[in-house]
């Protein structure tokens, strides 16, 4: 479902079922060691995915373990981004020589919970495009996709700055014809690569059997140096903080 969201030099592995609970290292054993059965299959089946992703790469089969704040760390020379919700999960990897980073996320196809949880992801001006955006297609949930823009924009910005993104960081445009932009709205958009100032993001969406999917990916940038950054968090509406590969 995600190959229509990424350009060609980015790989993408996703499925819809669990099945056997794929083989983990010994290490990332350790890490869900007290977890209960459906967070371990979680965890195990998107680590599934990026290995076999990485493969296309000829990268060996090697542990996915968390760095900084949780995150999952890439082999050098690569970028990547991994999600998963009820149903589905998903990993896209590519050189650091054919994007400087991608995000990607999975939702849902169902309204955000309530008011305050929609108050908190989403600015001003955002919810009043939502309306417009509802009274013209009803059946998509608008509220939650413009929530996985913006996670997706979250893990394409921090590998590149190191820094973190705030829901209200970043004004999000959703078009109805399957694209989105990110204006950033922090005064310090500078990156850690010595690259050019980010000024925004642009992204991809869909909403397919039951999911809204949503992408961004950062092409190569003049003037950086090739780096192995890590995939961000993941932030949830609810206010936790999950990592973006468990």
């Amino acid at each position: 479902m995600l190959h229509p969201l990424l350009p060609p030099p980015v790989t993408a592995v996703d499925t819809f079922h669990d099945g056997a609970v794929p083989f983990l290292f010994p290490e990332e054993e350790a890490l869900v060691a007290g977890a209960v059965a459906k967070r371990r299959q979680e965890f195990a089946t998107v680590r599934h995915c990026a290995r076999t992703a990485l493969a296309g790469y000829a990268w060996p089969p090697a542990p996915i373990l968390p760095g900084t704040a949780g995150a999952p760390r890439w082999p050098d020379g690569m970028v990547g981004s991994l999600t998963h919700c009820d149903g589905y999960r998903a990993a896209a990897v590519a050189r650091d020589t054919t994007a400087a980073s991608i995000g990607i996320d999975a939702e849902p196809a169902e309204p955000l919970r309530d008011e305050g949880t929609l108050n908190l992801v989403t600015l001003p001006a955002e919810r009043t495009a939502l309306r417009e955006l509802a009274a013209g297609r009803p059946d998509i949930p608008w509220d939650r996709l413009l929530f996985s823009a913006k996670e997706s924009v979250y893990k394409a910005w921090s590998p590149l700055t190191g820094r973190w993104l705030g829901f209200h960081d970043a004004h999000i445009t959703l078009h109805p014809g399957g694209t989105f932009t990110a204006a950033l709205l922090v005064p310090d958009t500078t990156t850690a690569d010595g690259g050019p100032p980010l000024t925004g993001f642009d992204g991809r969406w869909q909403a397919r059997d039951g999911l809204l999917l949503t992408a961004v990916t950062v092409p190569p940038r003049a003037g950086t140096v090739s780096t192995s950054p890590q995939a961000p968090t993941e932030r949830y509406p609810n206010g936790r903080s999950n990592s973006a590969g468990r």
